[in-house]
């Protein structure tokens, strides 16, 4: 049923873009980042009249979708994404690929020149149909605004879908590319609608989205979990390895599978079941320095290896499971494919948590800590003992060091983001287990170092304790413009900036300095490590930015890294009584894809 009287251009926008941003509220999505441009003052008009946004304004596209990133990172909501036509459309697109493959969701809206503009020669227009290629996960050439009921449902049902496709195992982006005619300015106009398309003009009664979309999680066949079960309690030498992922609730579950089994936990702090309330009576913190040990290694041999999620940020971890790739490796995991090592034998698809879940109603719990498990907690007991005792002897700046301190400094409720390359290398070897709950995170889909700044400060933006970013000056250079939103929305955040002269940016002028007073932040120096710890003290209680400058030697941290290396070697591990592999599971496993 159409209007009851035509509309203008204007106003048809107002009613068709009041109804999409709506639905986005109604559907969960309560944050907008977005840029200045011409194309896209429709839209931002309409988010900005809109109660529930949270207006998040950049200047810079790429520091603007890695904020976004990082908001959806932190919190598991996407953020609605928006810049005008043209190449800034492009410049989301490494923040696009991250979410892709970290599996961030994100809803990305890009304005355009209508159909007749394209392709001939109109200022600001690029082809931006599919820009973003394969790393969207859905694409929507939105229609024109027209003022009709049916437009105005089409309007609220794409918002839903997206949101649907979004967060939907496995999250990420998806674009929606709206065209837009001039004039620009959406004009209010008087409703005038039949009573049976009220739906169409005000949404569903009690705030409800147009389209409820159920998501899917992906139940194990209870069958076949009891049957796996069996098996694995039978199995004495096994390992659950739980890799990165942002889902709070399943650490405990994780953790918990290891306990009933009796598996070592090899937990990457960006699993977040290294640290928490959960049980960690297995959890194995060291793993990252004493498998780097081959006599360590050689005793360690397993049968199954259970595994979590992403692949660790670990490369000792990678190194161990392919020198022993007869173990029967298996995979639970969401959706998609999460085995660079080809290595698994059998792929499950489904929900982290709903498996453990299944999987412990069919497990008796152990009562005995079996050998094959007091080994690990010894190796590792011993590690973190020569770990402290060496980091102690080190009275100079020394990387490794900076997450052994943040460890003790960071409070319950902090998110501690860490860089890619050496920061989030260290996390994992120096980051002890505690019982505070701790929200991890990283870049680690694509693994580069452009736009940390930024998604820090957006998962910071949305988190409930404070953030502490740990960043090595290459990448701390790479985003500077990212500080301007720390600047623009008075964010909280302290900066922990590893300065070794990466590439020699900061070799001739104190710029890390001058970029700190350009954006308003307050800088701290320390020279040793109780002027470290109360400078991050100082930071963590205070408002506004802190940057805290831990000055080190490249050619030090290197020598630095390798005399903790020896430390562990000097170790002399208890040895193990555990029955070596039986020899009929050294034969290669036939690879299997169980898909449940």
């Amino acid at each position: 049923m159409q209007m009851l009287r035509p509309y203008s251009v204007p106003q048809s926008a107002y009613f068709f873009l009041n109804a999409f941003v709506d639905e986005l509220s109604r559907a969960g999505v309560k944050q907008l980042v977005f840029c200045p441009g011409s194309r896209s003052t429709p839209l931002a008009l309409r988010f900005a009249a809109h109660a529930d946004f949270k207006l998040w304004q950049h200047l810079d596209e790429r520091s603007a979708a890695f904020f976004a990133l990082g908001i959806g990172k932190a919190s598991g909501v996407p953020a609605a994404l928006l810049c005008t036509s043209g190449t800034a459309a492009a410049n989301f697109f490494p923040a696009i690929i991250e979410a892709h493959y970290a599996r961030v969701p994100l809803i990305v809206l890009t304005a355009d020149r209508p159909p007749e503009l394209r392709d001939s020669g109109a200022p600001q227009t690029i082809d931006q149909i599919k820009l973003f290629g394969d790393h969207a996960k859905w694409f929507v050439e939105v229609a024109l605004p027209e003022a009709t009921a049916d437009l105005l449902r089409y309007a609220r049902t794409i918002a839903c879908r997206a949101v649907e496709a979004a967060t939907n195992a496995p999250a990420g982006a998806v674009h929606l590319n709206f065209p837009f005619r001039e004039p620009l300015i959406p004009e209010p106009a008087q409703m005038e609608y039949d009573a049976r398309e009220r739906d169409a003009f005000e949404g569903r009664e009690n705030g409800q989205p147009f389209a409820r979309i159920t998501p899917s999680v992906r139940v194990p066949d209870a069958t076949q979990i009891a049957a796996l079960a069996q098996q694995w309690q039978n199995v004495e030498r096994g390992l659950v390895i739980a890799g990165p992922q942002s889902h709070p609730d399943e650490p405990a579950a994780i953790a918990a599978v290891s306990d009933a089994l009796g598996y070592p936990l090899l937990a990457d702090p960006l699993s977040l079941a290294r640290c928490g309330s959960h049980s960690r009576a297995n959890v194995m913190d060291s793993y990252d320095a004493f498998l780097r040990d081959a006599k360590i290694v050689e005793r360690l041999e397993p049968e199954i290896v259970l595994r979590f999620g992403a692949l660790p940020t670990s490369k000792p971890v990678l190194q161990f499971l392919q020198r022993y790739p007869q173990a029967q490796q298996i995979l639970i995991d969401a959706g998609g494919w999460n085995d660079p090592t080809r290595l698994a034998a059998h792929i499950i698809h489904a929900d982290a948590r709903a498996f453990a879940d299944a999987l412990l109603r069919s497990l008796a719990p152990r009562n005995e800590t079996s050998a094959w498990l007091a080994t690990w907690r010894d190796a590792n007991a011993r590690t973190q003992r020569a770990i402290t005792e060496q980091l102690a002897a080190f009275d100079e700046m020394f990387e490794g060091r900076v997450l052994r301190e943040l460890a003790d400094l960071l409070p319950a409720h902090a998110t501690l983001f860490a860089s890619s390359s050496m920061p989030v290398r260290d996390l994992d070897t120096f980051f002890p287990s505690n019982a505070h709950e701790i929200c991890f995170l990283a870049n680690r889909g694509a693994n580069g170092i452009d736009g940390v700044v930024s998604s820090a400060l957006g998962a910071g933006a949305v988190s409930a304790g404070p953030l502490v970013l740990v960043i090595g000056d290459l990448a701390f250079y790479h985003d500077l413009n990212g500080l301007f939103a720390a600047k623009r929305h008075r964010l909280h955040a302290t900066i922990v900036l590893i300065h070794n002269d990466g590439g020699g940016i900061f070799s001739f002028l104190p710029q890390a300095a001058h970029a700190a007073k350009m954006y308003d932040a307050v800088w701290h120096e320390p020279q040793t490590w109780a002027e470290f710890r109360a400078a991050v003290q100082t930071s963590i209680a205070s408002d506004g930015l802190h940057i805290v400058q831990v000055r080190t030697d490249r050619a030090r941290n290197v020598t630095m890294h390798w005399q903790v290396r020896s430390a562990i070697r000097r170790i002399e591990f208890a040895a193990t009584t555990t029955p070596s592999v039986p020899a009929h599971t050294k034969c290669k496993v036939v690879r299997v894809l169980l898909m449940l």
